[in-house]
This record gives C-alpha cells, structure tokens and sequence, in this order.
C-alpha cells in the first residue's frame, strides 16, 4: 500500500469515496494507473540532502504510524464483530413484532391498546416506510416499487469470512412479483477500511410472468397507411429499487474504455456503494427511528421530481390502454 494511501483519515471511513479515490479508480478501471508502489527514489535523489535527510526521518514516523493504524483496524474489526453478536437478539426481537409474531406487550415494551386496528398483527409497511424516509434511497423506489416492498419482512448484514466486504439479505413474503424468498447484495472491497470497492454481486430476481419492475413494454401504432395492423412492442430498462441487487460491473475489455464511459461507470459503482452503505449502517441498526422518521434530519427537505418521462412515440401499455378508454367514452358522447 502507497504511503498516500496508508493517509487515509479513518474518522472518514462511512462517507463516499474522496475525489482522489474517485480518480483512482477511474484509472484503474482504464488500466493506466500507475504501480502504486513504484519508486519515488528519483524525485528524492533531486532532493537537497539536509531535507532528504529530514524526509527519511518523516517516513520513518509514517511507518511508525501506518504499524499502528493496523493494529487499531485489527482491534476495530474484533469489537465491531463482537457488538454484532450482541446486537442479533434485539434485531431477532424486532423482527418477530414487525412481523406479528409477537405482541409488544408480551415484550414488556408498551401497553396492549385497543382501537380500530387492534386486530392487526406486527407493523405493515415497516421497512418500506424505513427505506423511503431515508434521502439517498427514497430516491430509487417507484411507485411502482412500493407495492413489491409491502413484502419486505426483514433486512440483515453479515461481515464476509476474509473481513474484506459485507453481504445484504433481504427477506420477503410470498408476493405476486417474483419467486425468490431472499435478495442478496454482496459487496467484495479491495480495501474495506479505505472504502475501495472490487466488485458487487446480486441475486438474479425470478420475475413471474409480467410483473418485473425493473422494465416496460412500450407500445407504439403502425403509421397511417401501413398494412402492419398489429402494434409494434418492445422493452425498455425503467427506474427501480430492484436494480440494486444488478450491479453494475466492470467489463473484461476496460483498458478499452474513454474517459468519459470509465467515469460513468465508476459513479454508479459509487453510487450502488453508497446506497448498500447506507442500508447497513443507518437502516439496519436504526429501523424504527427511520420508520417513525426521528432519524431524518432537521434540514433535509423533500425534493419533487420534476421530470416526467416522456416517450416520442411509444407509450408504456397501460398508458395506451386508459387513451384508449378516453378515445371511446369521447366518441360515445359526440353521439
């Protein structure tokens, strides 16, 4: 490891990768980094010796320090592993009265009271409501998306056995939209302390027959004149929180990649990075604060989204088919 990156500040090891980590990366994903631990002896040679002499003692002192730094992110692991056992009986304890398994006044935690939806079990909605009050993913699930993530009934994080990545699991009801019981997103990091992600692998989602969200059929009418009477059909990638668990990957030919492509995809692999992030260190361990929105901060501000999509000439079915209602109600009335 570089001794630019044994500088790393660790007080800065939960937020995005820096602007110098960016750059790496998009480098290395265009093979035209340099050997990080190539040798500076040439820039220390130009050096005059009283402040080479200076250096080499400074470089000493970082060593020093770098022995440390990897005996505090030993240490950390070992407590961070530890506290994670202790927290699974309370996440367990969550879960069965998310999930209606238990009362909470069977817990001790609250007084059983009686209203209208006394006969409900558990907390509907819980990790949907969770999920949307947090900013940076609100941003990622549709409307669409919503009524897939009622099935949520739980979300849980495991440390991967070499200690370099973390595994997501999520866990569903029966539902309507696919088959798989569990999603998993399993991140491998070059370098976890310093935030440096290798690659991201997710479950492939077994979509029933017509309910996959993470695509549209778009329809569009033969021209005037044609002798097609039949609309023609295709299939188009449309915004979705299920993307997540289909990363995006590096390709095998990425020497081969301009600039502006090797930084488009680093932004998304950083953005992918920072959503399962946030979903292990603020969602998971926090859940209810974020349910009963306490954990969202003060100054953060809804931000509409403007955009509406808009297609030239296809339309996505359902849309064609309400026109299509509209157009005979219309005719209707004119006689």
């Amino acid at each position: 490891m570089s001794d630019q990156k044994d500088q790393v500040n660790i007080a800065d090891a939960t937020i995005a990768l820096s602007a110098e980590d960016r750059a790496d990366l998009v480098n290395a994903i265009k093979n035209k980094l340099h050997d990080l631990s190539r040798d500076h002896s040439g820039f220390l040679d130009k050096l005059p010796r009283n402040i080479r002499m200076r250096v080499d003692v400074l470089r000493e002192i970082q060593s020093q320090y770098n022995e440390l730094e990897a005996q505090f992110l030993e240490e950390k692991a070992a407590l961070e592993a530890k506290f994670h056992k202790l927290y699974e009986p309370l996440y367990n304890k969550r879960y069965e009265i998310v999930n209606g398994l238990v009362e909470a006044g069977d817990e001790g935690t609250v007084e059983e009271e009686t209203n209208e939806l006394a006969g409900d079990k558990g907390i509907p909605h819980f990790w949907l409501m969770a999920m949307k009050n947090n900013e940076i993913i609100a941003k990622e699930i549709t409307e669409k998306d919503e009524d897939a993530l009622q099935y949520l009934k739980d979300v849980k994080w495991n440390r991967l056995d070499d200690a370099k990545g973390f595994k997501l699991e999520f866990f569903f009801d029966t539902n309507p939209y696919f088959n798989n019981n569990v999603l998993t997103k399993t991140y491998h990091m070059i370098s976890e302390d310093e935030h440096i992600l290798e690659n991201a692998i997710g479950t492939e989602i077994e979509w029933f027959p017509g309910k996959c969200l993470t695509q549209k059929i778009l329809k569009k009418k033969p021209k005037k004149g044609s002798n097609e009477t039949k609309p023609i059909i295709k299939t188009e990638e449309c915004e979705s929180f299920f993307h997540f668990f289909d990363p995006p990957q590096l390709p095998e030919d990425a020497e081969e990649l301009d600039e502006e492509t090797a930084e488009l995809l680093q932004g998304q692999m950083e953005q992918d990075y920072e959503i399962g992030s946030t979903i292990r260190e603020k969602i998971i361990p926090h859940a209810v604060s974020w349910f009963t929105g306490e954990a969202v901060p003060i100054d953060d501000e809804e931000e509409g989204d403007d955009d509406d999509e808009e297609e030239e000439d296809y339309v996505e079915e359902n849309d064609e088919e309400e026109d299509e209602k509209g157009d005979e109600e219309n005719v209707k009335e004119n006689h």
